[in-house]
């Protein structure tokens, strides 16, 4: 992250004396990325993070994935996947696209989820309906419809919805943060960029829990592994540093226009390894007098484009049945554009009241079962309006 927290007691100088009341010596936990030559956090435990008991391989939540071959543009519609009551936020999860690179999965969660630590990548969560807690060995973060959340590599927290919590999930196999032409060369944000400090979130007090012998889920290379740690993880009484949860809502991004249609990257919010995140908000749209709005017809010849609707009406896709909750997959190979009539019914707008999520990866991503249960047919015909599943 590009800005310096401190959270809690911590004692003024780096690896020295730092006392309990009982006089027992904090146990000091470095974070760091890179090797330890990026960002970093520095935890000040009651109990050493490093005692565990047991630790027991178990069986993976996430589906087998397959190529999207067909090559076809799909449509899945979250909006009508079912779901069981008392399912959380992680072990419930929904795989429904990924590569080698990024894994995508959509939940409703009503539980709390167990203790789960990604040792993989960082993991970024958006909230499109309810609220939620999310507990840290940082601190709580309290979050609700429209956050996006960035969980860091290894970060130890569970999920505490409030009722329902819908939730959009990217993990990635490396790190998440924005994009690194929005920020100066010692990590501020620039001028020119849509969002800054002031809109970012962060736990600001300690969460210090008790206990013995508990389970937390852990994520590696070779699968899932549940530790019984000796003692609770959070059990931090203070941190510093650079590297920590935090949260973003979508509003919070201002958008970028311009006289005629400005490309994706204007809209882009995060970027992770081989992939971006871009955030399309309510906004002022081109003001040229012969302007056409709607996106001019394109191929994303490195990537595949992955949107997801989480509000008002998105004037491109109108008349294909794409609706809230929506995801469309645009691949590589695959010329796209506005539907029908959609570019000549946008001359003279001024302003669009929608918003989506797209991850842009630049590698193909391949589905998942789930997708298959969710999917309209129909989509990718939609352009010409014939073809099979067609009426």
């Amino acid at each position: 992250m590009p800005h310096y927290r401190r959270v809690g007691k911590i004692p003024s100088k780096r690896h020295t004396t730092f006392r309990s009341p009982d006089g027992s010596l904090y146990a000091e936990e470095l974070m760091g990325v890179e090797g330890f030559s990026a960002d970093s956090a520095l935890l000040y435990h009651r109990h050493l993070p490093t005692a565990i008991v047991d630790a027991v391989a178990v069986e993976d939540f996430r589906l087998p994935l397959a190529p999207n071959h067909p090559l076809k543009p799909r449509h899945l519609r979250t909006q009508a996947m079912e779901w069981a009551g008392g399912l959380d936020a992680v072990t419930g999860r929904r795989s429904l696209m990924g590569n080698a690179d990024v894994h995508i999965s959509f939940v409703v969660a009503s539980a709390p989820s167990p203790l789960y630590r990604n040792a993989v990548g960082d993991e970024l969560f958006y909230v499109q309906g309810g609220s939620a807690v999310v507990e840290t060995v940082h601190g709580a973060l309290p979050v609700a419809e429209g956050d996006y959340v960035v969980i860091p590599t290894s970060t130890t927290y569970r999920v505490v919805p409030e009722g329902d919590l819908r939730l959009y999930v990217v993990e990635a196999t490396g790190h998440i943060g924005p994009p690194k032409r929005y920020l100066s060369s010692r990590g501020q944000f620039l001028e020119h960029s849509p969002y800054c400090e002031r809109d970012l979130r962060a736990p600001d007090e300690p969460l210090v829990v008790d206990g013995e012998d508990v389970d937390v889920l852990v994520r590696h290379r070779a699968g899932l592994t549940r530790y019984t740690c000796a003692n609770h993880p959070f059990d931090v009484v203070g941190w510093d540093g650079c590297l920590y949860p935090w949260a973003f809502h979508i509003g919070d991004f201002e958008p970028i226009t311009g006289r005629v249609h400005q490309p994706p990257p204007v809209h882009q919010t995060f970027e992770g390894p081989n992939f971006v995140v871009c955030s399309f908000v309510p906004r002022k749209v081109d003001y040229h007098p012969e302007s056409i709005p709607v996106p001019y017809n394109h191929a994303n010849v490195d990537s595949d484009e992955l949107m997801f609707y989480v509000g008002g009406n998105y004037e491109a896709r109108k008349g294909s049945g794409i609706g809230i909750g929506s995801l469309s997959l645009h691949p590589a190979g695959f010329t796209h554009g506005p539907q029908p009539g959609a570019a000549e019914a946008s001359i003279g707008a001024e302003h669009f009241d929608e918003t989506a999520v797209m991850v842009d990866t630049f590698r193909p991503l391949d589905l998942a079962d789930p997708a298959s249960t969710c999917e309209d047919p129909r989509y990718a015909w939609s352009w010409a309006r014939r073809g099979p599943d067609w009426d």
